[in-house]
């Protein structure tokens, strides 16, 4: 009995290191993709984030060229401060709330888009190289005020 188990255990040896070789490239591309699907989801509510400051500052300007310039400063800003590396933000702001009769509900649209850029993530295999995001946020104007 004692000399089938060592023969049992010794035609085992080195099958450990062999799965370890064999699983470690997919361990490795597991471990890639998982950095991937995090940094997209940082940067799609760092997105979201400078959507809905870029529409408040624009909320709270007098006038719709002014609503524009904040709306784009601040979505920037807001980019810079989460270290989202856009390679090409865009700032749309809506501002035809500027235009509605006093006393009725007004508002500003503010859509930030964002092309993030992924191929400087060190991974065994391609990732995609960029996505974009987009981010849209809505504010209220004050219906009261002098437009």
């Amino acid at each position: 009995m004692t000399a089938r188990r060592g023969a049992a255990i010794g035609s085992e040896r080195g099958s450990v290191t062999l799965e370890l070789a064999i699983l470690t490239p997919a361990l490795i591309l597991l471990l890639a993709l998982m950095v991937l699907v995090g940094r997209v989801q940082v940067a799609t509510s760092a997105v979201e984030h400078a959507a809905h400051v870029a529409a408040r500052d624009a909320s709270l300007a007098r006038t719709p060229e002014a609503a524009r310039t904040a709306a784009v400063t601040a979505a920037l800003r807001e980019l810079t401060a989460q270290d989202v590396d856009c390679t090409s933000p865009d700032v749309t702001v809506d501002t035809t709330g500027f235009a509605a009769p006093l006393g009725q509900p007004a508002r500003i649209t503010a859509t930030v888009t964002c092309l993030v850029d992924f191929t400087d993530l060190a991974a065994p295999a391609p990732l995609p190289g960029s996505r974009s995001l987009t981010g849209t946020a809505t504010s209220a104007l004050d219906a009261w005020r002098t437009r």
